[in-house]
């Protein structure tokens, strides 16, 4: 991280709010749902898949949980009616994983019975360490039902490949991704190399067992181990896809496109815009540099 990437990651709780907005505009589609269908029109149309995210997590009343549910079967008809190549992704904390984890289950099932009459299908989010078990007992217990549900598994966890071997023995769908949020040592990987390799031992489990796998990276490193594995196994298209968020290394998307691989871009919409954004300039100190430039152009222009 350079010295001005990290001066501005350390100002973010101090940075003006309409300054992450001008950043944010490339990593989501907007407040509304017609805002998120008009991105998802414009992926399909460069034969590029997504899946819809209503931004929002750790609700503290049913009330909320319940809009939020609602918001979620909003989306599902939204795609219906659009014919859009996408699906949903939905975190538990926003439908009540933290109130009560039985009610939680029920909005789930609710937003999968929306979704399978839909021929859809719903990628239930990872959070936070303090979610993990119970995060996977609903995906567990929700999968007794419906087949058209996936998970996330994050590499950073030392706990992940325990969790991949028990899901690959379960056929499970199963997104991995490195992880965002901030973990202790002891429970997490913290040094990139380690990080990568245990990325890559994930993956080799999950296609070992012959697992569809949502390959969730923007790491050159990761995505050429990735495919390499693809290629060795001779996977086919149908087996895998890649998937990135809105907004980010759209050059390379398009080459992994080009090359013949699934793509799907992680795409969220919703008022809940700040936290998120500020999350995702954390992870990515890099892009750290458009706050200054926002911030130099806002001057600029008064």
């Amino acid at each position: 991280m350079n010295i001005l990437n990290q001066l501005v990651v350390s100002s973010l709780s101090f940075t003006p709010k309409f300054i992450v907005a001008k950043v944010a505009d490339r990593y989501i589609a907007g407040e509304h749902l017609a805002n998120a269908v008009s991105a998802v029109k414009q992926l399909n149309s460069k034969g590029v898949m997504a899946t819809i995210d209503v931004l929002g997590e750790d609700v503290t009343t049913r009330e909320e949980a319940v809009a939020s549910r609602d918001a979620c079967i909003s989306v599902l008809d939204a795609i219906t009616r659009n014919s859009l190549n996408s699906n949903l992704s939905v975190k538990l904390t926003q439908i009540g994983l933290k109130i009560d984890k039985e009610f939680c289950r029920e909005n789930v099932e609710t937003i999968l019975s929306t979704a399978q009459a839909a021929n859809n299908f719903v990628r239930i989010d990872m959070e936070d360490h303090s979610c993990t078990d119970d995060t996977l007992a609903v995906y567990r217990a929700v999968r007794k039902k419906f087949s058209n549900v996936g998970i996330v598994i994050q590499a950073y966890l030392r706990r992940s490949e325990d969790d991949v071997k028990a899901l690959a023995a379960e056929g499970a769908n199963v997104r991995v991704c490195k992880g965002i949020y901030n973990e202790p040592a002891t429970i997490a990987f913290k040094d990139r190399r380690e990080i990568q390799q245990n990325y890559v031992r994930l993956l080799k489990i999950l296609f070992a067992a012959k697992c569809r796998v949502g390959i969730a990276t923007h790491d050159d490193v990761l995505i050429d181990a990735a495919s390499q594995i693809i290629q060795d196994l001779h996977l086919a298209p149908q087996d895998y896809e890649f998937q990135m968020l809105l907004g980010v290394r759209s050059e390379r998307r398009a080459q992994l496109v080009r090359e013949g691989h699934r793509l799907r871009v992680y795409t969220p919409f919703g008022k809940q815009w700040y936290a998120y954004s500020i999350r995702r300039l954390k992870e990515n100190p890099q892009i750290a540099g458009y706050v200054f430039k926002a911030m130099f152009e806002t001057q600029r222009e008064k």
